[in-house]
């Protein structure tokens, strides 16, 4: 087992990351920049280095000082969390050159699943059913309008080495196509320095479903149960929860052998998610994996009870998986809300200043908050605006609601704004309560109403 490791991010996940670390008795050691002097996970961590001024290219971004932090502080593993460089293969391989070990998949695998055509291609080849789309590159807007009339409109042009909703654009119709190629390479090229493109169709009223992978370096795998991420807002995830509310145990099961079928064709190491779109009559279409730790993590870990981030830690340390497939039961139900500093009402705009009150209500069993925030900390301009993550078990889904509700409106965040109220009103929408929501939701038939309530107009139920 590993004497001492560098966790190479910030925030909440380092904090998170840090916490499983001391308590399997390993030495810590964060980094930070000239921005976080004071963040929590430096004060945490046994060792604190700083890696740079506050801009993420300078700092957290940086391979060579995260790495020569790692070598001067005598570190065995490097833990990247999610975000930053968790999915560079440059980064990863890196790593094995200066003797490090990277908690996560080996570098050619994050190249691989990186490469969202390349990836699809694979899974293609290994009989694993995705949605219907271009089989390569998008190399013209001709070529591109081809494929869209065959497969139907609307379509969805997407940069291979995207993530995060960037270099995405909807096409409607066919002289849309031209200008939507042309912004979504664009922005591609500026954002992973990367514009090759492919196509797929517009999955109409579809859950985004997704499911965390495990396997060994002894070839064992196994699933976890699913994680249902269908609330989004510009294609970012603002709610999860599991499992999935209308996935019966038979569905489960079929959905759990095919991820581990994707696992198994991508030759996979340590943890990952694999997600998918499934359709009105239940098929599931692989979209892309994610080859490190999630943000929606928690939920999995509060519904089966294990620490996945003290898994990925024994797995890259050459020990075999933990637990089986058996052991991987459902306990009952957990949602996780994302806190972000921004004001929903100005159009979630971010908002940055001094945390000068904070409560955080937790106590009763089934109730977590993850966060690195403390009264007095300075909320700054230079990275995400996720502050917190706070997540609610229950025996069942409503008693998951009931006491997410809770969370929200006993917790206090002052001196900035927050998504908070946004959250609450999700909670308490009669679709959500159902279950009777899509990846669409949230945008088009939730939004409208929530800003007509805020602008003070009655809207019936």
């Amino acid at each position: 087992m590993f004497k001492k490791v560098l966790v190479a991010n910030r925030g909440e996940i380092a904090v998170r990351v840090i916490r499983s670390l001391k308590e399997m008795g390993i030495k810590t050691v964060a980094i930070y920049s000239t921005a976080d002097r004071d963040s929590l996970h430096v004060q945490l961590a046994d060792e604190a280095v700083c890696v740079g001024g506050p801009q993420p290219t300078a700092s957290y971004l940086n391979l060579k000082n995260i790495l020569a932090a790692a070598v001067g502080t005598g570190a065995q593993a490097i833990h990247p969390g999610y975000g930053f460089l968790s999915e560079s293969a440059e980064f990863a391989q890196m790593c094995t050159k200066c003797g490090l070990t990277f908690i996560g998949p080996n570098a050619e695998t994050i190249d691989q699943m990186g490469n969202k055509e390349h990836a699809r291609q694979l899974m293609i080849k290994n009989h694993v059913p995705v949605t219907p789309g271009s089989q390569g590159f998008i190399t013209s807007v001709t070529q591109a309008e081809k494929i869209a009339a065959k497969v139907g409109y609307p379509v969805l042009l997407k940069a291979a080495a995207g993530g995060g909703g960037k270099g995405i654009r909807q096409v409607s119709k066919p002289e849309e196509m031209a200008n939507a190629l042309a912004s979504a390479q664009a922005e591609a090229k500026t954002d992973f320095g990367d514009d090759r493109m492919y196509l797929e169709k517009v999955m109409q009223n579809v859950k985004h479903i997704e499911v965390q992978v495990f396997r060994d370096k002894f070839g064992q795998t196994v699933y976890f149960p699913e994680r249902d991420c269908s609330l989004q807002r510009n294609k970012q995830k603002v709610l999860e929860e599991s499992p999935c509310n209308v996935i019966t145990e038979r569905e489960r099961a079929k959905l759990g052998k095919i991820a581990v079928q994707a696992a198994e064709a991508a030759g996979y190491f340590n943890t990952g998610t694999i997600e998918f779109l499934m359709d009105q009559d239940h098929n599931f279409y692989f979209m892309e994996m994610n080859t490190r730790i999630q943000v929606e993590h928690t939920v999995t870990e509060m519904v089966t009870g294990v620490d996945l981030v003290k898994a990925q830690i024994k797995v890259a340390a050459g020990e075999k998986l933990p637990f089986t497939q058996e052991d991987l039961k459902i306990k009952g139900h957990a949602i996780e809300c994302r806190i972000n500093a921004e004001d929903p009402a100005n159009n979630f705009m971010p908002s940055v200043g001094d945390i000068d009150f904070l409560y955080l209500p937790i106590g009763n069993p089934g109730m977590r908050i993850d966060t690195a925030l403390y009264q007095g900390e300075k909320i700054s301009p230079f990275y995400d605006s996720m502050i917190a993550k706070i997540v609610a078990f229950g025996q069942n889904r409503t008693e998951a609601i009931e006491k997410m509700k809770r969370l929200l409106n006993e917790m206090v965040i002052r001196g900035i704004n927050t998504n908070q109220d946004f959250h609450s009103a999700i909670l308490s929408d009669p679709d959500f309560v159902k279950g009777l929501f899509t990846n669409t939701y949230l945008e088009k038939e939730f939004l409208p109403k929530w800003r007509s309530r805020s602008n003070g107009e009655t809207i019936s139920a």
